[in-house]
């Protein structure tokens, strides 16, 4: 009796959980049904790795739908919105398409997509030793140092002539090397303004440029000055000798002395008187 009355008991409980149970499930499921739809918006992603450079296509983006909440502001709603605009900055997949990593609507694709306006890209020849080895790559910073006669001088000087000059290209390669492996290439191209564009030409003609590699986070610009060769030697310096002036002999005329006044001499022997003169 006892038995059944438990048996019963059980059942009627485990019933009861389940009926609880299935309630609560399908409330679940009907909140995040209703919440996903009237908050999930299509945004525009990155449907392969997309390089520097290129011009976005259908085949490059794809949407996604995604809570409000987990969109970054600025990004687009419509594919048709970023065709046909060049990426900046490298895309990988599935990385949200956002206006800071395109260029400008109607700016292309390649080189001159990545230009800002007011800036130059101006190329110059390198090799292993002015590339530090190669590790001069799109996206460091560097320093252009020229060497060079200063006028008609002899004595050899080196300025530094730019500071904390962007590279954005390394030969015809503008994507950098995701392994940090040193890239070598004849030219490598930095953006620069107007004026430093001619003063980058000029050196490249005149003198013997170098590039000075940059740590990304040191940015500080100031005055260095120029070295010379003379600098680098600090043996004695050679005592000046003072100039004497020339002589002259001078012949001087000396006077004949004046002649001797004559005197006499007067001897008296007797009555006879006799004058000697001298």
């Amino acid at each position: 009796m006892n038995r059944g009355r438990l048996l019963m008991i059980g059942g009627l409980a485990l019933a009861v959980g389940l009926l609880v149970s299935f309630t609560v499930y399908n409330r679940l499921r009907n909140f995040a049904g209703s919440s996903g739809n009237a908050g999930g918006v299509p945004v525009v992603v990155a449907a392969d790795d997309i390089q520097v450079g290129a011009k976005l296509s259908a085949h490059d983006v794809r949407l996604v739908t995604l809570p409000q909440s987990a969109v970054p502001p600025g990004a687009f709603y419509t594919i048709s919105a970023v065709l046909g605009r060049g990426a900046v900055l490298p895309l990988s997949n599935g990385e949200f398409i956002l206006p800071s990593k395109l260029a400008a609507v109607n700016a292309g694709a390649g080189l001159p997509s990545m230009i800002p306006q007011g800036m130059r890209a101006v190329s110059v020849r390198v090799n292993d030793v002015v590339s530090v080895a190669g590790f001069v790559q799109p996206g460091t910073r560097v320093d252009v140092l020229a060497t060079g006669n200063q006028s008609s001088g002899s004595d050899r000087q080196t300025t530094t002539v730019l500071e904390n000059v962007a590279v954005i290209a390394v030969g015809k390669s503008m994507d950098r090397n995701a392994t940090a492996d040193a890239q070598t290439a004849p030219v490598i191209t930095l953006l620069v303004s107007p004026d430093d564009a001619q003063k980058l030409a000029l050196v490249s003609q005149e003198g013997r440029i170098q590039l000075s590699l940059r740590n990304p986070l040191d940015t500080k610009k100031g005055g260095i000055g120029a070295t010379r060769t003379s600098s680098l030697y600090l043996g004695e310096a050679p005592v000046a000798t003072e100039v004497k002036p020339k002589a002259h002999k001078v012949v001087a005329r000396v006077a004949p002395p004046a002649a001797a006044a004559p005197y006499a001499v007067e001897m008296i022997r007797g009555s006879k008187r006799d004058e000697t003169k001298f």
